[in-house]
């Protein structure tokens, strides 16, 4: 069951959903912003310069949250974001791996 914010234990992150987020290429540049990062980095949402309305950007990080990839922690008037790696390369290994290595599309 899902914690309070909406962070699915270890055990219930599938492959479906994490598929899923992965599918819409705004998703993948944050999950590969926090891949390529060093291990315990947590950056807010508005610090990926996503262009797009701030209630597409908070879709787009519940549902990043929701599959697993993501951990979300409130810090004051924003929340920090940090990749779940470890639980992630357990349950997918090489996952991270291929979303770093894609080249971002051109603007």
């Amino acid at each position: 069951m899902p914690d309070d914010e909406g962070h699915p234990a270890v055990e219930e992150i599938e492959l479906g959903p994490v598929l899923a987020a992965l599918a819409d290429p705004l998703r993948r540049r944050v999950v590969r912003e926090l891949a390529l990062a060093p291990d315990d980095t947590a950056r807010t949402c508005s610090s990926f310069a996503l262009p797009v309305s701030k209630a597409t950007i908070t879709h787009h990080f519940r549902a990043l949250r929701e599959s697993g990839l993501i951990r979300q922690v409130d810090r004051g008037n924003s929340r920090m974001a940090s990749l779940r790696r470890t639980d992630i390369e357990q349950l997918f290994p090489g996952l991270l791996g291929i979303v770093a290595d894609e080249d971002p599309p051109h603007a």
